[in-house]
């Protein structure tokens, strides 16, 4: 799709017995280089953005909503099944478990086809039986957004912690986190996409006013 914008790389989803819910996406092939982002839900539903860069802050805001962004170094590690994230205020450590037989049925898709709008359309239909979980929708300021998913793990373990302050154990996403169109799966998970964002249509970015509601802080 011409003007579209490609993102390959992988989306974790975790809750904490804080109700503090938590959405990495770290992205090693991106229009934008190299990068991880975190978004972060707090008990309250106070929607926190942590980005490495003003220039992904603003992409980010104008397909997703936030109540507050803060620019801060992202840093993300992965030896074996353990995923060390650092995003300013978040420190982040969760452990990874064997795929099962959907993680196995999903890493036969090759990476050409889980890119395509077409067989996107054709896996959201069992991906809305699971509460939350759509994998097409608008993604703001006149786009669409595709997800094809290309793996899945579960996580298995978690420490994290906010501010200096412990979240707690391993749980849940419930109730499901509130940035798009659709949440994570509401058991704790590893999922490698292949995610296209749409190009503006009908109107401009700034004509729509999108990122321009999300205080930085």
């Amino acid at each position: 799709m011409k003007g579209a914008l490609r993102f390959d790389g992988w989306i974790a989803g975790v809750g904490t017995s804080s109700g503090t819910r938590v959405v990495l996406g770290h992205w090693p092939r991106s229009p934008f280089g190299r990068f991880g982002d975190v978004m972060l839900e707090e008990p309250d539903g106070t929607r926190l953005l942590l980005a490495p860069t003003r220039e992904v802050a603003d992409f980010v805001t104008g397909v997703y909503r936030f109540d507050r962004v803060r620019v801060v170094p992202v840093s993300v590690r992965v030896e074996g099944a353990v995923w060390d994230v650092v995003a300013g205020p978040l420190a982040l450590r969760f452990t990874v478990g064997r795929r099962g037989p959907l993680g196995m049925l999903l890493r036969c898709v090759p990476g050409v086809l889980a890119a395509r709008p077409a067989w996107v359309a054709l896996t959201d239909l069992p991906a809305r039986l699971l509460p939350g979980v759509r994998t097409r929708g608008s993604a703001g300021a006149g786009r669409r957004e595709w997800y094809g998913a290309r793996d899945l793990r579960p996580i298995t373990a978690v420490t994290a912690s906010f501010d200096g302050a412990d979240l707690g154990r391993l749980a849940p996403i419930d109730p499901p986190v509130r940035f798009g169109f659709g949440s994570t799966p509401r058991v704790p998970s590893l999922v490698r996409v292949v995610s296209t964002v749409g190009p503006v249509r009908g109107r401009s970015r700034r004509a729509s006013g999108a990122g321009q509601r999300h205080p930085a802080c």
